[in-house]
């Protein structure tokens, strides 16, 4: 297994050369510039990191870290802790709304354990350094050699992924109360207040708002995390499974593959992998602004903009999956749509 800091060396920047050949392609091609939008900004973003001139991606996959909570003794989920079990076994069995988006899609589906609580789950990987994170209102959710154990083998696992054939990789999360650290990892990354992060997540009451809210506030007044140190908060206001997510947008990027985003977890994720290694950044795709609160001030942090918005916050890499028959579109268009040269069409400057 590579250590982390050999994994985030392996980062490369995309290709500059590729990007402006992808430009001047779309540019060429039997439409007025510039008219099928994001699709070609995506596309150029995609030859970069791809580092060729006709990106394709045959073999998609969705990586799910999965954990249970402490903060969940706060009473901030309105479903009960064992939800978190009864659905990774949902998806073992292919019934989960991950596992119908990333079908639609021609996409495959890795569940990987982070910290769910009891037995083993078959067909899961069992990544766990423990059964749940401790209560962060409380004090740290785990260990830092905890944190940077689990970011370092879930990096390990996107590479090995990569080195099987998987050619891009989304990412998506599950875990009963997992918004609340993610709201607070948010809060204390963008420099903002839990007022503004926290939102209902799975559907907790609105009139019981607040108290999520000061919840978030204890656990960033107990713990002080350092808003410069992703590790740092990920260990004391973070949890397992976005350690893991962390991991994973880390790991593609080394394996030199686009990394999807899902909603609102993984852009807490991808805050603190930017603060661990800001080469992570270019290789971002984001999928759909998700409808959790905190969403617009972490994609703000990160200077992204989701493709979709569809007023969804399932989470599980639902919008990851629903983003990956646009990739295959941005790939499609500079592949074979026809050209102004070969029509002899000649543009007016």
């Amino acid at each position: 297994m590579q250590t982390l800091n050999h994994i985030i060396n392996a980062i490369n920047t995309p290709s500059d050369a590729c990007e402006k050949g992808m430009a001047e392609r779309l540019n060429g091609l039997v439409k007025p510039i510039g008219s099928l939008g994001r699709l070609e900004s995506l596309a150029i973003q995609l030859s970069g990191i791809s580092h060729t001139l006709a990106p394709a991606y045959p073999r998609k996959q969705i990586i799910v870290t999965a954990a249970d909570h402490g903060v969940y003794d706060e009473d901030v989920s309105s479903a009960p802790q064992v939800v978190t079990r009864m659905q990774m076994v949902n998806m073992v069995e292919e019934k989960a709304g991950v596992n119908v988006l990333a079908k639609q899609a021609g996409a495959e589906v890795l569940l990987v354990d982070t910290g769910i609580k009891g037995d083993t789950i078959d067909r899961v990987l069992d990544f766990r350094v423990r059964q749940g994170s401790d209560n962060i209102a409380m004090g740290p959710a785990m260990r830092r050699d905890e944190a940077y154990c689990l970011i370092e083998r879930c990096a390990n696992l996107a590479i090995a992924q990569v080195e099987k054939g998987v050619s891009l990789i989304g990412v998506g999360e599950l875990g009963m109360a997992n918004t609340t650290p993610a709201a607070a990892m948010v809060s204390v990354m963008c420099h903002a207040a839990p007022e503004l992060t926290v939102g209902v997540g799975a559907n907790f009451p609105e009139r019981r708002l607040q108290h999520k809210v000061e919840v978030v506030n204890r656990a960033i007044a107990v713990n002080r995390p350092d808003a410069q140190d992703g590790v740092d908060v990920l260990a004391k206001v973070g949890g397992f499974d976005l350690c893991g997510m962390t991991g994973v947008i880390i790991g593609a990027a080394a394996a030199g593959v686009p990394v999807v985003l899902d909603g609102f977890l993984s852009y807490a994720a991808a805050l603190a992998a930017v603060k661990i290694t800001p080469r992570v950044y270019p290789y971002l795709v984001p999928s759909h602004s998700s409808a959790e609160k905190g969403t617009l001030i972490a994609l703000a942090a990160l200077k992204l903009h989701p493709v979709l918005n569809m007023g969804m916050r399932l989470g599980e890499g639902s919008g990851a999956a629903l983003m990956f028959p646009i990739i295959d579109a941005a790939c499609a268009i500079p592949a074979n749509m026809g050209t102004l040269a070969s029509g002899d069409i000649a543009l007016s400057k």
